[in-house]
């Protein structure tokens, strides 16, 4: 059984300072941080991102991640600035972070048009080479409205990439009973990074609850999790929690006291 780590997305604290999302952090007793890309630490800012690591490590907090946006849209989008991949990974590597995360394009999902589902796997080979020739690794984001929505859309882009770099991150679908999200997981288990652990009704992130209203999904989740295979490098492996009710920083205190209190058992086995 693996040690699963407790972990936040910063974008979960989007509207708080840098220093205030790592006293938070530090606070609520959590691992790490994911550093999103559309706040926190913009791409290709690499002083901002040197900045971060420095602060992080004085604090004793990992950076677990980069939440880019790679991939949401093409690469050869008009509005998209043509160094969008290097500035990206030029960041990542100046957090110290050890993958990134990032998407398959919305509004592309497993009904689209071949040559759209084509054009996705390109522009996610091309960021998996690009990122294991600078020794990162690269999570997808699982989430609705694209080729990542379920099991069997992470499998495939997985496939068709075929990159040891390449895994994907789980997170449950709110349409799902907590037993059909776990089949999901099980799925997705032996090709894993993180997971962004939430929970929310069937409103989606409108309707979010206490992390303690999930444990008939999360308990569960975290056990599959401790059990998947070893990430390269033996990284922890983290749960990452990802939006609170009200984005309330107390929300985020008592969300990863719940948190803890579950992967503490892993710790102890």
């Amino acid at each position: 059984m693996r040690v699963i780590e407790s972990g936040m997305c910063s974008i979960t604290m989007r509207q708080l300072a840098t220093d205030d999302v790592i006293a938070l952090a530090v606070r609520a007793e959590l691992a790490g941080i994911e550093w999103g890309a559309d706040g926190h630490v913009p791409p290709g800012e690499t002083s901002v991102a040197q900045a971060v690591a420095r602060r992080c490590a004085d604090a004793g907090v990992a950076v677990t991640s980069y939440g880019t946006y790679l991939g949401i849209g093409p690469f050869d989008d008009p509005d998209s600035p043509p160094d969008e991949l290097a500035a990206a990974l030029d960041s990542a590597e100046a957090l110290g972070a050890p993958l990134l995360r990032v998407w398959t394009a919305f509004g592309i999902e497993s009904d689209a048009p071949g040559v759209d589902r084509a054009r996705v796997i390109e522009t996610t080979a091309a960021i998996a080479q690009a990122a294991d020739a600078r020794g990162l690794g690269v999570a997808l984001e699982f989430h609705p409205g694209t080729l990542t929505h379920t099991a069997a859309g992470a499998h495939s882009v997985l496939a068709a990439v075929d990159h040891p770099a390449l895994r994907t991150h789980w997170q449950p679908d709110p349409a799902l009973t907590p037993a059909e999200a776990l089949d999901e997981l099980k799925l997705v288990a032996g090709s894993l990074a993180y997971l962004h652990v939430f929970v929310w009704g069937s409103g989606g992130i409108g309707e979010r609850y206490p992390l303690a209203d999930g444990a008939e999904l999360w308990q569960p989740a975290l056990a599959i999790a401790a059990e998947a295979p070893p990430l390269p490098g033996d990284l922890p492996r983290y749960g990452l929690l990802e939006y609170v009710a009200d984005d309330d920083p107390e929300r985020v205190v008592r969300d990863a006291a719940t948190l803890n209190g579950w992967i503490s058992r892993f710790h102890e086995s």
